[in-house]
C-alpha cells in the first residue's frame, strides 16, 4: 500500500546560507554595508553548510521544515547546551578560520538571546510538524572528506551516511536498520555508481543525528539522519543540476519506502 506522504516529516537544518542582520554585522562590522564584501561572506556560509540539502529532500506531499538560518547563526542540529568548538554557536567555519573580527567575545546574555530566537523557535517548529507524523528524516550534505572541523579531518567520506543511532539509543527501530540501508543502496544505486567510495554506511562517519535523537525521545516518532556526499552533486562549489535531479527521485523512492518499514 503506498503510504500517506504526510505522515512523513523531512527536517533540514542546515540548507540556509541566510544570517540575522545581528549576527552578520558582529562578524563582519561596518564590512557588512559593502555588497562585495557581504555578498563573498555569504557565499563561503553557504557553501560551509549543506548547500541545497532543501532542493535535494524535498518530497511533494511530505511535511518540511527548512531552517531559515544559517548554521553559524545557531546550529539546530546541536544540543542547545553544546559548548564545544563544533557545537551549537560556532566561532570558526569548518576551515577553522574566525568568522569574527580578533577580539569578539561572545557574552553569555548574546548567546542566551541567540538561542533563544533561532534555536527555540525552530525546535518548537520541528515539535509541531512532528504531531501526527510517523516518521523524521534530517536531510544533510557532508564534505568528501573530513575538514579541519570535525572528527575525522582528512578521511574519504561514503557516497551515502545513515544515521539511526546507536544500539544503546537508537533514534529508528535496530531491528529495520538492515532494511533501510537496503531500501536506500536499491534507490541510489544508479546515482551512487560512479562514486570514489560507493557505499551506504550505517555509522560512518557519524552514527547518530542529534535532531533524530532527541526529537524522537520527545514525541515517539522514529527517526533517523541521512548525509549525501557533497562531491555527488557540487563541481568546484557549483551545482550539478542533473545530479540534483537524479538525488532528489532516488530520495523520494527512497523516503516512501522508508516510511513504509515504520508503517
Amino acid at each position: 500500500m503506498t503510504p500517506d506522504l504526510d505522515a512523513l516529516l523531512i527536517v533540514t537544518p542546515h540548507s540556509s546560507g541566510h544570517l540575522p542582520a545581528d549576527v552578520l554585522r558582529d562578524m563582519l562590522g561596518e564590512a557588512a554595508f559593502d555588497a562585495p564584501t557581504r555578498e563573498a561572506f555569504l557565499r563561503r556560509i553557504f557553501l560551509d553548510g549543506d548547500p541545497y540539502t532543501d532542493l535535494l529532500y524535498h518530497v511533494p506531499g511530505a511535511r518540511h521544515a527548512n531552517a531559515p538560518w544559517s548554521r553559524f547563526a545557531a546550529d539546530l542540529n546541536r544540543d542547545r547546551d553544546d559548548r564545544v568548538d563544533n557545537g551549537v554557536l560556532k566561532l570558526t567555519g569548518f576551515d577553522r578560520q574566525s568568522l569574527y573580527p580578533a577580539g569578539f567575545t561572545l557574552t553569555e546574555a548574546a548567546r542566551e538571546a541567540r538561542l533563544r530566537r533561532l534555536w527555540d523557535t525552530f525546535d518548537a517548529l520541528v515539535a509541531a510538524e512532528l504531531a501526527g507524523a510517523r516518521l523524521m528524516i534530517v536531510g544533510h550534505s557532508m564534505a568528501p572528506s573530513g575538514p579541519a572541523l570535525s572528527h575525522d579531518t582528512g578521511t574519504p567520506r561514503p557516497a551515502i551516511c545513515l544515521m539511526p543511532g546507536t544500539s544503546d539509543a537508537p533514534s529508528f527501530p535496530i531491528a529495520q536498520w538492515d532494511a533501510l540501508r537496503h531500501a536506500c543502496e536499491t534507490a541510489f544505486a544508479e546515482v551512487i555508481a560512479a562514486s570514489p567510495d560507493p557505499r551506504v554506511t550505517i555509522g560512518e562517519p557519524w552514527a547518530t543525528d542529534t535532531l533524530s535523537l532527541n526529537h524522537s525521545r520527545r514525541s515517539g516518532v522514529p527517526a533517523f539522519g541521512i548525509e549525501f556526499n557533497a562531491g555527488l552533486y557540487l563541481r568546484g562549489g557549483e551545482p550539478v543540476d542533473g545530479a540534483i535531479r537524479a538525488l532528489n527521485r532516488a530520495f523520494t523512492e527512497f523516503a516512501r519506502t522508508a516510511l513504509t518499514l515504520v508503517s
